[in-house]
């Protein structure tokens, strides 16, 4: 019978490179923190339990991902190596189990890698051992720990501290990642001895104990090194989080999106996109957003947390947050819809134009230079140049009703609260703060009156 999965996540240390009193974990990398990559891959994995082990920061931690039910919070009040990190999630571990121990901050790691470690730990692979660790093969090892393989077999992880020059000649490297037995792993690591260059209990000893007690461990080869690449400065950092939104680039083209230049482009993974959509440079789509099918995305578009439907035109510089787009739409360019934003179907904001709490009716338009906020704009009107919505009187927001096919001329300013009936006409330049029955034609402006002359005398006035 296959043991339960549980994860330990070693989570406490400050990352010091980081020059930075926020936890390493909680550094965001494409759109989530660190620690959230991990915790989704154990979970993927069959992890029914995940043991974060928390120290500096431990508070702002577990602020961070409360209220999620299969997390546990142990506290490594003394940090005294990795090994000592997991020692301290004993006390949560119960009968037997097979436990995956994790660093919070290797974000890239995958679940499909996880599933193979823990059933090689498990007995259910070719190769079955006590326990299974993950190797990465580098050019350049750099700081990490050396796996010391005799036959086919490692004898023992001898870390960059301790190596010899010969050892640190050696490229297959320990990413810290391991399927290990519970309880025979806490056993183990109560008998950890600090006796080495950093004065702390190492994980990587586990193995070499093990190994002296009869048992065997199955190493994993990453056929793609960069999953083992953990975080140490904001250098790499960087390069995690392009890494992330490449692999979810290269998801949304073989899923039939055309992305033309994704060096320039960045899409979190959490966006859905729809095939034969077209997004052209320098996008950049976050959170909880999903573009539809057959969309064309322009250079310079940013958007976030926002729905856009099929057949969606976002030109040029369009920013749109937390807003609905309906299908067939036109949006932009230069144009920006603020949170609660609504465009039904066939509508047109077009450019200059700043939309706040604003429903805009289907095949309604706005074209150019407008500002409409707590608005309800009805199906097929017509919002012509330079309107506003005067929504904020100094103490509140109040609401503007434009009705099916009505015609706002340039320019006009509706103080709100104000209704504009179904099928009514503002004329161009007029301030409207009264209620415009349908059908009517509302003006408020003065009559335009010409004073001859005017020219010559003020001429005459300046000597000129």
């Amino acid at each position: 019978m296959t043991r339960p999965r549980v994860a330990i996540v070693m989570a406490a240390g400050k990352g010091t490179r980081m020059r930075s009193e926020r936890p390493k974990v909680l550094f965001p990398v494409a759109g989530r923190p660190l620690l959230a990559w991990v915790i989704d891959a154990a979970r993927a994995a069959g992890c029914q339990r995940i043991l974060v082990v928390v120290g500096h920061g431990a508070e702002e931690v577990k602020a961070a991902f409360a209220g999620q039910d299969d997390l546990e919070f142990v506290l490594q009040a003394e940090q005294r190596g990795t090994g000592h990190a997991v020692l301290q999630a004993a006390p949560h571990v119960s009968g037997e189990a097979t436990v995956l121990v994790l660093s919070g901050d290797v974000p890239l790691v995958r679940a499909e890698t996880l599933e193979a470690l823990a059933r090689l730990a498990e007995g259910a692979a070719e190769g079955a051992a006590w326990g299974a660790l993950v190797a990465a093969e580098l050019e350049q090892p750099g700081g990490l720990g050396r796996l010391l393989m005799n036959g086919g077999k490692l004898e023992r992880i001898v870390e960059k501290a301790d190596a010899t020059p010969e050892q640190l000649a050696i490229r297959l490297t320990n990413t810290g990642i391991y399927a290990l037995p519970a309880p025979g792993l806490f056993e183990i690591l109560g008998r950890l001895s600090p006796k080495n260059a950093q004065g702390e209990l190492y994980l990587t000893d586990v193995a070499g104990l093990a190994i002296q007690d009869g048992h065997a461990l199955a190493v994993h080869c990453l056929a793609d090194p960069l999953e083992g690449l953990g975080i140490n400065d904001r250098v790499e950092l960087a390069r995690v989080h392009r890494l992330l939104l490449d692999r979810h680039l290269e998801t949304l083209m073989r899923s039939g999106v055309t992305v033309l230049e994704p060096s320039r482009t960045s899409i979190e993974p959490s966006v859905r996109v729809g095939r034969d959509t077209v997004i052209h440079p320098d996008v950049s789509l976050f959170g909880h957003t999903s573009i539809g099918e057959g969309c064309v995305v322009h250079q310079g578009t940013w958007v976030r947390d926002s729905q856009v439907a099929d057949r969606v035109i976002l030109e040029p510089y369009t920013i749109l947050d937390q807003a609905e787009v309906a299908r067939d739409c036109t949006v932009g360019p230069f144009a920006r819809l603020r949170p609660a934003s609504v465009l039904l179907e066939g509508a047109r904001v077009g450019n200059f134009v700043e939309l706040k709490k604003t429903r805009l009716g289907a095949g309604a338009k706005a074209s150019h230079l407008t500002y409409l906020g707590d608005a309800t704009v009805g199906d097929d009107a017509n919002i012509g140049a330079g309107v506003v919505t005067c929504n904020y009187d100094g103490v509140r927001k109040n609401e503007t009703t434009i009705g099916a096919g009505a015609f706002v001329g340039s320019d006009t300013m509706l103080v709100a609260p104000v209704t504009i009936g179904d099928g009514a006409t503002t004329a161009a330049g007029s301030t409207i703060t009264q209620n415009v029955p349908a059908g009517a034609l509302a003006v408020a402006r003065e009559r335009q009156r010409n004073i001859e002359g005017w020219a010559d005398r003020k001429n005459k006035k300046r000597g000129t």
